[in-house]
């Protein structure tokens, strides 16, 4: 390591020798920059912190050239601190050396484009080359160097193939080709304002640092200068990359298999049917009915209600509210640790699994198409799933996806057809009890509904949707240790929120019973029951239920003795029906108040609705 030389002027207030030019290394995270940084200057190295900052800066030598290494960024902005350092690096730069990883390189153009519309001097290495072929990823370096209008080089700086032709290539840089849409407002504006081609850009893109610097006002035209800049990535990649599997690894075929339609949706398939085994048969059919039937219901509530029993008479309201029907000391803990606390657990560790081996995010990408038809991108599949978690934990997940709209799309089809883990997997207890063919069509119809609502909604909400840009992680066997350490810590975060629901909608309804409220509810409800879901009369105190949790209310299906058709009714209509309390806090905070009530209206009247009609259909009604 050595100290600073004399300076004559700054890259970004990093001091650049007399004479010397300032090479800036630039480029997403985790590409390998900082190997490249290494390769090009040996042990010379400088660290100091950016001034003003406490993001540290790497600087070195390569001959005449002094050489700065840039946080890893995903583009030039000022969102945050590493993002300005490495924005004021490369505008005093006088040449970019920008890093792509080979494997993901219609991720890492998205900065390239953006650098070249900067007009920076520029060279490409294209890292991580080998593991792109092991990937079965083929670039034509040829006809990028001519898309792009930069030299561009191959290396794999971890083994230090293609250093040498990147030192020699760095004189050679040059201006790559801009957005000619773009160029002469670009050169209008940086006239303008009497600045460089770099600062106007970042400018018409809404740089409020940079533009308060220049006395003009942040332009407005970031969201239109993106979706250009991302269609021209698309092209150029359409062009210059192909995928083979000739030589590639296992994993990169078994991954390919998981993406491509004809391959990966009957995996798909395999993987939800072996999923219901697992949470509907295994789970809930036998360890339920286990902890359920025989310790809860067979000794746990007896021993509570004696116990109660000897402090109040048996007919009493203190008794009721505490050992009875909906008693807190016995429903509650009792569906707790008897139904949920299993089923939660088990989903929980299936979700690790999917996460730890990289399964997850290639089922996004397979669903993708399908999620277009909806205004939505295959990363909308992660809030969903983790909606089959937890609504709650889902809707605020969905501030993952890359727009307004898609937020509202989202947040919608979860609040409606999404059933969180516990209702599903409750749901799936009760439809073993019915004809297979009523399983069949309660998910047939959720998926109905779920294809027929986004489409609806696509057609209907204003705005633009954002494509699908995820990276992908190599595909390998997750850690037991890991699993368990996940599943440990989410179930608990989910027992502990659920808890305190359970236990004031337990209290609550206790004292609708003891007051005769619930009576009153349930002959109110009757005509709306009976006549037109073809329900008992009963059911109502469930659907009040799932007003507090859906799982809360579709766990009152359980005492209730329904025919097939009935059960399709009622968990139909129970699904689709109003967000359960958690939820529609979060809904509240997420979207707003009219969004709120629209949607707890809307899915309330629809799931009636539906439900009446199934009933009809069915002639129960």
């Amino acid at each position: 390591m050595a100290a600073s030389n004399a300076s004559c002027h700054s890259a970004g207030g990093t001091h650049v020798r007399e004479g010397a030019e300032a090479v800036v290394l630039v480029g997403n995270p985790n590409v390998g920059k900082s190997v490249v940084f290494n390769a090009l200057t040996g042990t010379y190295v400088d660290v100091s912190n950016f001034p003003g900052t406490t993001v540290e800066l790497t600087r070195g030598r390569l001959g005449e050239h002094d050489v700065v290494d840039t946080p890893g960024v995903y583009g030039v902005s000022s969102f945050t601190d590493e993002e300005t350092v490495a924005r004021d690096i490369i505008l005093s730069g006088d040449i970019v050396v920008n890093v792509v990883d080979s494997a993901h390189l219609e991720r890492d153009l998205f900065l390239t484009l953006q650098l070249a519309d900067m007009g920076k001097r520029m060279v490409v290495a294209l890292n991580m080359a080998d593991e792109a072929r092991h990937q079965g990823v083929g670039i034509d370096r040829d006809l990028l160097e001519d898309l792009l209008g930069v030299p561009v080089v191959e290396t794999v700086a971890v083994e230090g193939e293609g250093i040498a032709e990147l030192k020699a290539a760095i004189p050679r840089a040059r201006v790559g080709h801009a957005d000619p849409e773009l160029a002469p407002v670009l050169a209008e504006t940086a006239e303008r304002l009497g600045c460089s081609r770099a600062e106007a850009l970042l400018v018409l893109e809404g740089d409020e640092a940079v533009s308060e610097r220049l006395g003009a006002e942040p332009g407005g035209e970031r969201d239109a200068i993106y979706l250009r800049r991302r269609a021209r990535v698309d092209d150029m990649c359409g062009h210059v990359v192909t995928e083979s599997l000739q030589g590639a690894s296992f994993s990169a075929k078994l991954s390919h298999a998981m993406m491509h339609p004809l391959t990966g949706i009957p995996m798909l398939l395999v993987l939800l049917g072996a999923i219901y085994v697992v949470i509907g048969k295994l789970v809930a059919g036998n360890l339920v009915g286990f902890l359920q039937g025989t310790l809860m219901e067979g000794h746990y509530i007896p021993w509570v209600q004696g116990l109660v029993g000897h402090l109040a008479a048996p007919n009493s309201a203190v008794f009721e509210v505490l050992a009875g029907q909906f008693g807190l000391l016995t429903m509650a803990p009792s569906t707790l640790l008897g139904v949920i606390l299993p089923l939660v657990t088990a989903f929980y560790l299936l979700l690790s699994l999917l996460e730890d081996s990289g399964y997850l995010l290639r089922i996004a990408t397979l669903t993708d198409r399908i999620l277009v038809s909806m205004g939505l991108n295959g990363r909308a599949v992660i809030p969903f799933i983790l909606g089959l978690g937890c609504v709650t934990m889902g809707t605020l997940s969905t501030r993952v996806l890359g727009s307004r709209r898609e937020r509202f799309i989202a947040t919608a089809l979860m609040a409606v057809t999404v059933p969180c883990s516990a209702q599903l997997a409750i749901v799936a207890a009760l439809m073993t009890t019915a004809a297979p063919i009523y399983t069949v069509a309660y998910f047939a119809i959720l998926a109905a509904v779920f294809i027929a609502l986004g489409t609806l909604l696509h057609k209907l909400v204003p705005g633009q949707s954002s494509d699908l840009l995820i990276d992908l992680p190599p595909l390998r066997l997750p850690r037991v240790d890991n699993m368990l350490r996940k599943t440990g810590i989410k179930a608990w975060g989910f027992m502990r929120e659920v808890t305190m629901f359970f236990a004031v909608g337990t209290l609550v309804l206790g004292l609708l019973k003891v007051t005769g409220a619930l009576g009153w509810i349930t002959t109110a409800a009757a005509p709306l029951m009976t006549g037109w879901l073809g329900l008992p009369r009963e059911t109502a105190t469930a659907f009040v239920m799932g007003m507090i949790r859906r799982d809360f209310g579709a766990a009152g299906f359980f005492s209730m003795d329904l025919t097939s058709p009935q059960l399709l009714v009622a968990m139909v209509t129970i699904t689709l029906f109003v967000p359960c309390i958690a939820s529609t806090v979060v809904v509240l905070k997420e979207r707003g108040w009219r969004y709120m009530f629209g949607l707890v209206a809307g899915s309330t009247g629809f799931a009636v609705l539906l439900g009446g009609v199934i009933a009809h259909v069915l002639r129960i009604a």
